[in-house]
């Protein structure tokens, strides 16, 4: 027992400190660091400070401003959203298990705040469609059904435009008997005209996708000057991350996005817009060092209006129906990118103001065809940065990206405690062995290795 505990200690040590990318900035970068599309000055336009410290152990702020959360294994809707609105730092550890949610919380107006997790921290929701159900809507053929026109009215009285979400609300009904179909809220957080908001080290574990117009893992809607680093999502209801009317200036860094075997269908993973008829101006966005993976089908992301710098992210979602996505009155500047083995759709565009793609992108499956061209004027961002060579960014981003900070992360995976029993919950089922040094290793490597374990 005694050298069971002494492991124990050393393996969360070489997970507290296991060294991140060199390409890493661990700062706020990009455009949630800017207040204009056009000022290149040298000095931020813009200080992101979230609550006065986005790092683990917190320091610089007063203990009275920070609030460590453990879960206690039932619904901590009310507990974390009141901890949100009272404190300025908000440190979830997961070392007790996970944070069950049983709808999405709504924070409204808040700014100056940081959500940082710690020792694998997970937020999940607490509904994901039963084997039972997902048989039903294979027998009733909803996967082959319209998702553009022939609806109805369902039994609650509601009207619904699309045959296949139509259809697939209506089985739910009959089988559940949630006529006010309190499920659809089941995801994580929803931020409307918040800002100054830092989100790091989090997993958001959903119900599954599933074609009934529900809710995001995480959305902004009016939000502006956020970021968002190394969290992982995974399995959102509609989107795992949507950006939507009128946020603006925020970057999404270091995170990952994918889907389990719970999801059903709509795995389309980031929307920024919501519609055609979005605001122009709005919307200027960072996607860096990010990577869309395993069951990613649509938008990575698709976006209109606002200007969106994807840098050095990738793609390894094979059989995917489209991965960027530039549309209406979008510019895009799209620069060092990795699109891995099997990913053939890694872009289209339909009404895009301008795409400038860079030399520095790689696609493995470009085959006989010839590399996206970019037309209108040229996409340029309002900040310094550099491009990493897309050759590293397999191993770079694979190795990094997601909630691999501060203890159990995706990948160190030395501690994982739950408080559910429900396995569907987990995206970390490959064994993953790390060398002495924190470092990522395959099976054959000599030498002493460490093996994800789980406490």
């Amino acid at each position: 027992m005694m050298l069971r505990s002494i492991v124990s200690v050393v393996l969360l040590s070489l997970c507290l400190t296991m060294a991140g990318s060199t390409y890493d900035q661990q700062r706020p970068f990009g455009f949630c660091t800017r207040s204009s599309r056009s000022d290149g000055g040298t000095q931020y336009s813009y200080e992101v400070t979230g609550g006065g410290c986005y790092v683990y152990p917190v320091t610089g702020v007063s203990s009275s401003r920070v609030v460590t959360l453990t879960a206690t294994g039932s619904d901590m809707k009310t507990a974390v959203s009141n901890a949100i609105r009272d404190y300025d730092v908000i440190v979830f550890d997961g070392s007790q298990g996970d944070f069950i949610i049983s709808s999405s919380i709504s924070l409204n107006n808040l700014r100056d705040k940081t959500l940082l997790g710690i020792n694998g921290a997970r937020l999940c929701s607490s509904w994901h469609a039963s084997q039972e159900i997902i048989d039903a809507l294979n027998a009733a053929g909803v996967p082959r059904m319209s998702g553009s026109g022939g609806g109805g009215t369902l039994s609650n009285g509601r009207y619904v435009s699309e045959e296949a979400e139509f259809n697939t609300r209506q089985i739910i009904i009959n089988m559940t008997g949630d006529t006010k179909e309190a499920y659809r809220s089941s995801g994580i957080l929803s931020l409307k005209s918040c800002e100054n908001i830092i989100i790091r080290n989090l997993k958001f574990v959903g119900p599954g996708s599933i074609d009934v117009g529900g809710s995001d893992l995480l959305s902004f809607n009016g939000t502006k000057n956020c970021w968002v680093d190394h969290c992982d999502f995974a399995d959102g209801m509609d989107g795992n991350f949507d950006i939507t009317q009128k946020s603006d200036f925020n970057t999404v860094s270091w995170c990952t996005f994918s889907y389990t075997e719970r999801s059903y269908m709509h795995q389309n993973t980031n929307l920024i817009g919501s519609s055609d008829n979005e605001a122009t101006g709005f919307l200027n966005t960072t996607f860096a060092f990010n990577h869309w993976g395993r069951n990613c089908r649509a938008r990575m992301p698709m976006a209109r209006v606002g200007k969106i710098h994807m840098l050095n992210n990738l793609f390894t979602s094979t059989g995917c129906g489209s991965s960027v996505n530039p549309r209406k009155n979008s510019e895009f500047l799209i620069e060092g990118n990795y699109w891995g083995e099997g990913v053939k759709h890694y872009y289209s565009q339909s009404g895009a103001v301008a795409v400038t793609w860079g030399a520095g992108n790689h696609v493995t499956e470009l085959g006989g065809t010839v590399m996206p061209a970019s037309f209108g004027a040229t996409v340029s961002v309002p900040y310094y940065y550099s491009v990493a060579e897309s050759s590293v960014i397999p191993e770079e981003v694979g190795q990094h990206a997601g909630a691999t900070l501060y203890g159990a992360g995706s990948h160190t995976g030395f501690i994982r405690a739950r408080a559910t029993t429900d396995d569907a919950h987990d995206t970390d089922a490959a064994e993953l062995r790390y060398s002495l040094s924190g470092q990522r290793v395959d099976g054959n490597v000599p030498g002493i290795v460490i093996v994800k374990s789980v406490k």
